[in-house]
């Protein structure tokens, strides 16, 4: 199977999705189609031994639109460009012309000049009317008399049908005295035609998201070749090429750093403000800003396999997807067309009986024509997920699609893996504690680091990397003996020193009787304790554990806050996942539950009711991610993990995951504010129209201007996404 995404010009309404996307799924070897007014492209999942793209574009030129093949995201954002211009020009010229109409019209002018029974006003009225609806109108009749010959209707039709009503209806007047309609149509042409361009202006800023994350990136690299440092095109940097990254530029590629010590600002990708210390060996990340000192870093991934590429691809994908609930309004757009084109000859025929005015009732027949354009229908959804995604991503937050923003927006209990996710995921160094008056903790963190340095154990490495953030000064080690599983021990200017677990000193004589209340205590807080010793005296000792995420604390709180359950999974013991819960503030804990278990204890929760999000980042966890109602998965874990997530976190902060779902529940209302009030637009304006309580151009008005208002509330999610306060 293989997947294509086409970008498709002349869609402007909701029907002329659906009638893309039926089209498009009964072509033989078409597994499914998605098309998206929001970002006018379709996304086709398809057998290419059945079928290929030639055919797949073919369906569309023959639903009547203009497929854009093979156009690059350069070519894309100049079709975009010129589209938009040429709205703008349309739109300005209509009205320009229309206003005279409407003047002469509306205040039944006549100049002092008649021409073939006709008033000289009136021959100005269809000149202009005509070049109005006609040539500056003529998307309309082009559309319709294409979705004619598919023995279809769209928004054009309702659009063609009444200005060329009041049009032809206005030539008879001519003929036989009655009354003139040009203003009519002509006003409402422009008034549509305005709409598109504010139509079109707004979902250019609803997607500058992606257009924003593609210029991120770095434009050349410096490349080091020997003692020659030479600029290249990011393009051509290779996996293993050496580059420089001077203080205040951009990282070109992701890699590691090769030479050099600096801060990096990874805002962009993360979403946090503080820069990040960058030593050899840390990775960092392209568009990521060196903010002081000289980096030389090695490429390790390059073009499309960067963070930044896939963070775009990823938006992008998301922006094609549809929640589920956008579904049901494409069903109901899908139908709607038709229903208005026999509700507007119902209206014309019932007006005629009633009033046997044939003016009358052509006037009201346009009211319903125009009132029910379903554009602002066909905008609601997509607009709000494209402000949704794009909002998320500046924030390091990858919604990968709409249906993960529907989900996200009714949880009731958040389940977070334990280990990298609640806690760091490494040993760190808690506790350091002297038991002799003649030893600091400082020292007893020195002499430990000595020795550890000489060990690979990774508790050992968190006594080192302490101590080196701390620039203590290590001591030479001669005669130096690992015990495995127990400890080290060495001399240190000509003292015997060990250190390693309790039963390792025990089982070296050393006695620790002071002390065990201490060991006893600093274990029940879940913390592994090792003890130092010099000259067969306990000396001092240290504690060690997994700690919790700084700012773990504070989003239990606000979930909590939120009306969510917390709830913490762990394989480790008890005691071990009680104490980190305790500190996290979560009441509700499965410990010692196997990997294989985790999706278990997902399904148990959903059955009793609730919608579970998961929070993880291993291995062990895509079952679990994939069971749960919501998978968030921590973007520093593996890469299974965040493939079985619906969405990733750049940064595995807890809070984080807070910001996500108070996102998806503030794009989710969003979606179904814009929903609602476009269909209650047309419900309540139709019957005002057929009634004759609306005029057919402030119906033309009104139409335009729904488009707009749920263009103009989908950005509204930029500026009040807020992380509620406890």
């Amino acid at each position: 199977m293989k997947t294509t995404t086409i970008n498709i010009a002349g869609m402007h309404c909701a029907s002329c999705v659906v009638r893309n996307e039926r089209s498009l799924q009964k072509l033989k070897g078409v597994s499914s189609a998605s098309v998206n007014l929001a970002t006018n492209s379709a996304r086709v999942l398809y057998d290419e031994t059945v079928t290929d793209e030639k055919q797949i574009e073919g369906v569309i030129i023959k639903n009547g639109y203009q497929v854009l093949s093979g156009a690059t995201v350069e070519a894309q954002k100049d079709a975009a460009r010129k589209e938009l211009g040429m709205s703008k020009r349309r739109a300005t010229i209509a009205i320009g012309f229309a206003l005279p109409v409407l003047f002469l019209g509306m205040f039944a002018i006549e100049l002092p000049l008649t021409f073939l029974g006709n008033n000289l006003s009136t021959w100005i009225e269809a000149i202009l009317a005509n070049f109005v609806i006609l040539v500056l109108g003529r998307e309309f009749h082009i559309g319709m008399w294409k979705q004619l010959l598919q023995r279809s209707a769209d928004m054009n039709t309702l659009v063609s049908m009444g200005v060329l009503s009041a049009l032809i209806y206005s030539y008879v007047a001519m003929a036989t005295g009655g009354h003139f309609f040009f203003e009519t149509g002509a006003v409402i042409a422009a008034l549509i035609l305005l709409g598109r361009y504010f139509e079109t202006l707004s979902r250019g800023q609803a997607s500058e998201a992606i257009e924003k994350l593609v210029l991120l990136g770095a434009k050349t690299a410096h490349l080091v070749s020997g003692d020659d440092v030479h600029d290249v095109p990011v393009e051509s940097v290779v996996v293993g090429n050496i580059l420089l990254v001077k203080p205040g530029e951009k990282v070109p590629v992701d890699g590691k750093v090769w030479k050099g010590t600096s801060s990096v600002d990874e805002s962009m990708l993360t979403g946090e403000s503080m820069p990040v210390t960058k030593n050899v060996g840390d990775g960092v990340y392209g568009a990521t800003m060196n903010s002081a000192g000289v980096l030389y870093i090695q490429a390790a991934k390059v073009g499309s396999d960067t963070v930044l590429a896939q963070i775009v691809n990823m938006v992008s994908e998301a922006q094609m997807n549809k929640a589920p609930i956008q579904k049901l309004a494409d069903k109901i757009s899908g139908i709607f067309v038709p229903i208005v084109l026999g509700i507007a000859v119902v209206t014309a025929a019932v007006w005629y009986l009633t009033s046997g005015d044939i003016a009358l009732s052509i006037v009201r027949a346009i009211a319903v024509l125009v009132i029910a354009c379903p554009c602002a229908l066909g905008l609601a959804t997509p607009t709000a997920i494209m402000v949704g995604t794009g909002l998320g991503a500046k924030r390091g937050i990858l919604i990968k699609n709409g249906e993960a923003l529907q989900k996200g927006s009714n949880i009731n209990v958040v389940v977070f893996d334990k280990t990298g996710t609640l806690t760091l995921g490494k040993p760190v160094v808690t506790d350091m504690l002297a038991l002799n008056e003649e030893f600091t903790a400082d020292d007893v963190l020195r002499l430990g680091a000595s020795l550890e340095a000489f060990s690979e154990h990774p508790l050992a490495q968190s006594v080192v990397n302490i101590a080196k953030e701390k620039q203590l000064l290590l001591s030479e080690v001669a005669q130096f003996e690992s015990v495995a599983g127990k400890g080290v021990k060495g001399d240190i200017d000509g003292a015997s020193v060990l250190i390693g677990s309790a039963r390792f000193m025990k089982e070296s004589g050393i006695v620790l009787t002071a002390a065990e209340s201490r060991i006893e205590a600093l274990e029940a807080e879940a913390k592994t304790v090792i003890v130092l010793a010099r000259n067969a005296q306990a000396v001092g000792m240290l504690a060690i554990a997994d700690t919790l995420k700084p700012d773990a604390f504070e989003a239990i709180s606000k979930l909590k806050a939120a009306g969510m359950r917390a709830v913490m999974i762990t394989g480790d013991n008890v005691r071990t996942a009680e104490a980190i819960a305790r500190a996290a503030g979560i009441d509700e804990i499965f410990a010692e539950v196997l990997p294989g278990e985790k999706a278990e204890q997902v399904r148990a929760l959903q059955g009793g009711g609730v919608h579970v999000a998961f929070v993880g980042d291993g291995i062990n966890d895509a079952p679990a991610l994939v069971q749960a109602d919501l998978g968030i998965a921590i973007g520093t874990g593996t890469d299974i993990a965040i493939e079985a997530g619906n969405i990733v976190l750049v940064k595995g902060s807890p809070m984080k995951v807070v910001e996500a779902l108070m996102l998806s529940a503030l794009t989710f209302r969003t979606i179904k504010q814009n929903l609602f009030w476009a269909f209650f637009y047309n419900i309540a304006a139709l019957p005002l129209a057929a009634f004759g309580m609306l005029d057919p151009m402030i119906a033309g008005g009104a139409m335009a201007l729904s488009s707009v208002s749920v263009v103009g509330n989908s950005l509204r999610i930029k500026r009040i996404l807020k992380v509620p306060s406890v």
